[in-house]
């Protein structure tokens, strides 16, 4: 069996995951929210309220922590060289509160770009409430930069969604914090990259560098609070492709464009003059 192969025929159903409230609310402060703390449609999102109940929203983009380390199985990458290449999630239900979760996990394609230029490894999961209901699937792709030349097809990646070419219907700005990192990574992801000056030196960045997963988290917040309405049930779908990292403490400028109940999106930093995600796609329903 070749290693395309080995990769293809990875699977692994039935993990197990839980969570309550605390998660949600951490997830929620880790991409920004509540940054103003009177701010009543985002202080729905992180404090649960006493004086006046109201239900805990979820911000939709949770699901990517949700089962945070859910994964097909051991792919023997080299994982200093593996970022982040696109994140894709369909939502079927709202998600609750807390819940006891299920994740099916599978390869969905390998891409092998040749033996000096890496790998596009292709998989996804599929989160379930413990009624077996299908809350989400997230779709992730990954670029193996040391991992190229195992045998697999060169040529058939999925087309990225096309932003159109007019002038952005609406823009904003996304202050992210200086420490914005080093509360994200307590979501799951503890990539030393992100939280450890001499380890991203190491890596080729002169600091650490904020998540791609929280960068997508915050184009999330972008959409809710424009054309969602702080609404976590009208998300549908909320897919991007990662194309140079954000530094914390920096702010994004989100452009987006309306057709119907698409909304497309890409995201920047100005101050450098860098693009930070490209192909945005929402879909709200």
């Amino acid at each position: 069996m070749s290693k395309y192969d080995e990769l293809m025929a990875l699977k692994n159903f039935g993990q197990k995951y839980a969570y309550t409230d605390r998660e949600v609310m951490l997830y929620a402060v880790g991409i920004g929210m509540g940054a103003d703390p009177m701010d009543e449609k985002e202080l729905a999102y992180v404090n649960e309220a006493a004086f006046s109940p109201r239900e805990l929203k979820v911000v939709p983009t949770f699901a990517s922590v949700a089962a945070w380390g859910a994964n097909p199985g051991e792919m023997n990458l080299n994982r200093l060289m593996v970022v982040d290449g696109e994140r894709d999630i369909t939502f079927h239900r709202p998600l609750p509160v807390a819940a006891h979760i299920t994740a099916d996990s599978s390869v969905l394609g390998a891409w092998d770009k040749g033996k000096d230029k890496g790998a596009v490894i292709r998989h996804k999961t599929v989160l379930k409430n413990d009624k077996g209901e299908e809350l989400a699937t997230l779709v992730a792709s990954r670029f193996a930069r040391g991992d190229g030349g195992f045998g697999g097809p060169s040529e058939g990646q999925p087309e990225p969604h096309k932003v159109p070419t007019r002038a952005p219907d609406k823009s904003v700005d996304i202050a992210t914090r200086p420490d914005q990192a080093l509360i994200y990574r307590l979501c799951g992801d503890r990539n030393p990259l992100h939280s450890d000056p001499e380890f991203a030196h190491r890596a080729g960045f002169p600091k650490p560098i904020l998540h791609g997963m929280c960068t997508y988290g915050i184009t999330c917040r972008g959409i809710l609070q424009t054309y969602a309405d702080y609404d976590a049930g009208a998300f549908k779908q909320h897919a991007v492709r990662f194309s140079s990292p954000v530094y914390p403490g920096e702010t994004v400028t989100m452009d987006m464009w309306k057709d119907g109940n698409v909304i497309s999106f890409e995201a920047k930093v100005k101050a450098r003059g860098v693009t930070v995600i490209k192909s945005g796609r929402t879909v709200l329903g």
